[in-house]
C-alpha cells in the first residue's frame, strides 16, 4: 500500500471507526522504515512525556487515547474530518520540540511548531486549503484552555477565536485532557469544570 492509499485509509478508520486507535497500533510498525510522512505515527512512540502529566506513557500512547476520545465526541464538531484528523496531529509537534531540562521533559512551543508540521503533512497529500487551514488551527490552539485558565501570558484568546470557533477547541480539549492515565473521577469532574469556565471566558 502506497502513501496516498494509506492515508485514504486512515482518513476513513478516523471517520468510520469507534476506537481508530486500533488500526493505527496495527500498522506503526509497518511505517518504522518506511519513507512517507506518515511515519510520524510510528515516530511518536519514541517520545517520552513527563510522568507527571502523561502517566499514560508517551505521545503514542496519549495520542491514541485521545484519538479515541475524539471518535466519541466527534459527533459535537462541526466538522467531524477536521477534529479527527486534528487529534491524531494535534501533539506533532512533540517530535520537533521535546528536550530535557532540569531533569523534566518538556515540550514548549509544540502547538506552534505543530501547527507547521500539519501543514506540511496534509500539504504533501494535496489536501484543500480551507481543510488544512481548519486542521492546523486546532493543532495550534489545542492549548489554549490551559493557558487561559492558568492566565499564562501564552494565552491569546482573539488569536484564538480569529482561527476557531473557541467550541471546536472546547471539546478537543476534553479528549486531550482525559486522554490520560490514572484519572480519578475527581480530576476528570475538575478538568470539565475548568473547561467550562475557559468556555465561559472566550464566549464574552
Amino acid at each position: 500500500m502506497d502513501s496516498f492509499e494509506m492515508y485514504k485509509k486512515i482518513n476513513h478508520v478516523l471517520l468510520q471507526e469507534e476506537n481508530p486507535s486500533e488500526y493505527l497500533n496495527q500498522i506503526k510498525e509497518e511505517l518504522k522504515n518506511s519513507p512517507s510522512p506518515l511515519n510520524f505515527i510510528d515516530k511518536l512512540e519514541e517520545i517520552k512525556q513527563e510522568p507527571k502529566y502523561h502517566p499514560e506513557g508517551d505521545v503514542f500512547d496519549h495520542t491514541m487515547l485521545v484519538l479515541d476520545l475524539a471518535a466519541k465526541n466527534k459527533k459535537h464538531s462541526q466538522d467531524e474530518r477536521v477534529f479527527m484528523w486534528g487529534a491524531l496531529l494535534h501533539d506533532i509537534g512533540k517530535l520537533r520540540t521535546t528536550r530535557v531540562r532540569k531533569g523534566r521533559i518538556t515540550s514548549y512551543d509544540h502547538d506552534k511548531v505543530g501547527e507547521e508540521m500539519a501543514q506540511e503533512f496534509l500539504t504533501f497529500f494535496n489536501e484543500e486549503k480551507e481543510f488544512i487551514d481548519k486542521v492546523k488551527a486546532m493543532v495550534r490552539w489545542h492549548m489554549q484552555p490551559l493557558f487561559v485558565i492558568k492566565n499564562l501570558p501564552f494565552k491569546d484568546i482573539e488569536g484564538m477565536k480569529n482561527d476557531i470557533d473557541p467550541k471546536e477547541i472546547y471539546w478537543f480539549s476534553l479528549c486531550d485532557r482525559l486522554g490520560r492515565g490514572g484519572l480519578t473521577e475527581e480530576k476528570i469532574r475538575e478538568v470539565e469544570n475548568q473547561l467550562e469556565l475557559f468556555l465561559q471566558y472566550t464566549m464574552r
